[in-house]
């Protein structure tokens, strides 16, 4: 009788952690979607240099100088955002923004405090999803 008693509550947890995943899913996918985006379109204002870090500004510099990464950064975000969006291929448009995320947590700790709070969500979220496709990724990490 206890395990019936448990569970509709199972089930509700499942239920409830199915929606939170869905959530996080698009409001990334989202995120990244219309940020790499704007890569290309330049339709959001870009941040005053002036009230940036020194060193945010540098590194940003050095990235417009490559002519090509920002432009590769954003195409990813695009079709990593978008798989995400869409629900399919979600695995692989997590192991495409894992690095992504990664620099975006470190420049923010160590270049740009500014936006901490984002990079925390982005972090967050990277985790939580690659958690909810745990399963998905096991292949991947054992040895052979």
């Amino acid at each position: 009788m206890t395990a019936l008693a448990t569970a509709p509550a199972t089930a509700r947890r499942s239920a409830a952690a199915r929606h939170a995943t869905l959530v996080t899913r698009v409001l990334t996918g989202l995120l990244f979607t219309v940020t790499g985006l704007n890569g290309f379109l330049n339709f959001m204002p870009a941040p005053d240099p002036s009230t940036m870090a020194p060193a945010g500004v540098a590194f940003t510099a050095a990235l417009y100088a490559t002519g090509y990464m920002l432009q590769l950064a954003s195409g990813v975000q695009v079709v990593a955002g978008v798989l995400l969006v869409a629900g399919r291929f979600v695995p692989l448009a997590l192991a495409l923004l894992a690095p992504m995320v990664v620099n975006i947590f470190l420049i923010h700790l160590f270049l740009e405090p500014s936006g901490m709070g984002m990079a925390l969500f982005v972090v967050a979220a990277e985790i939580g999803l690659a958690w909810a496709y745990r399963d998905k990724f096991r292949p991947m990490l054992q040895a052979r």
